[in-house]
């Protein structure tokens, strides 16, 4: 199986300005998770971004970087500029590994790319079960609901699904059919552009889930049940503290 990753690596990020840039352990963000994603059977990887200065630093540390539309909605939108760019074929699979997962495991990126091609379906991406209620009720968490063949039902930050005649409870958390999403998707090239020709739908504005444009499209998400979990994403500078402090914890032990 042949598979290319793209990496959107957006320098204006509201919460942690320049977030690309910032350091982790002597390295810029990008570059941690540009070496996760090369670790994997990736045939090749590309960085997008629309600053040049995102680029720039690639190339220092020998990624190829990909400049992009300053106007794009969401990183789908930049990874399907790459793969028309790139003149990727409709088959192509691509997988999107978003730039602030610097503790994305590389299984997971064989992992749905390896889902993609053997589904047959036009997106695929992972989930994991729900822990526990608390969870279920965090809409920091999103969570997804999946049909008898594996494909997504709905993604939503709600908690669902919803028993109308009992509220969930502690005790029965773990029978919950809910499973939180993990953000890390494969496409095929002709799903990306579908998903970029389109404007946004209600339901993408309404949740913040850029996926849901897909199922309103009448797209087929397929949902793996991941292998492990990801680590911490960098969101906040103390995100990017506390991921600092976890890898040191792992090259100590």
């Amino acid at each position: 199986m042949t598979f290319k990753v793209v990496i959107p690596s957006r320098l204006a990020s509201v919460r942690l300005p320049d977030k690309p840039l910032q350091m982790l352990l002597g390295r810029p963000l990008v570059q941690h998770v540009y070496e996760r994603a090369t670790a994997s059977g990736a045939a090749e990887v590309l960085v997008a971004t629309e600053s040049e200065r995102v680029a720039e630093v690639c190339r220092s540390f020998g990624a190829r970087a990909v400049l992009t539309s300053p106007t794009h909605r969401c990183g789908t939108e930049r990874v399907a500029e790459v793969a028309s760019s790139q003149g990727w074929s409709d088959d192509t699979v691509v997988v999107n590994v978003q730039g602030d997962e610097p503790l994305m495991p590389s299984m997971l990126i064989d992992q749905v790319a390896a889902l993609i091609a053997s589904s047959n379906t036009p997106i695929a991406t992972l989930a994991w079960p729900i822990a526990n209620i608390d969870e279920m009720c965090d809409p920091n968490i999103v969570k997804v609901v999946v049909d008898a063949h594996g494909d997504a039902l709905y993604f939503s930050r709600a908690s669902i699904p919803w028993n109308r005649d009992l509220p969930p409870t502690r005790d029965d958390a773990p029978l919950l059919l809910a499973l939180r999403h993990i953000g890390l998707y494969a496409y095929r090239a002709g799903a990306l552009r579908a998903l970029s020709a389109a404007p946004p739908c209600e339901l993408e504005d309404i949740e913040k889930l850029e996926q849901l444009r897909a199922l309103y499209l009448g797209l087929r998400i397929r949902v793996g049940r991941a292998e492990t979990l990801p680590g911490q994403e960098v969101n906040t500078q103390e995100d990017l503290q506390r991921v600092a402090r976890m890898m040191t914890s792992a090259q100590r032990c």
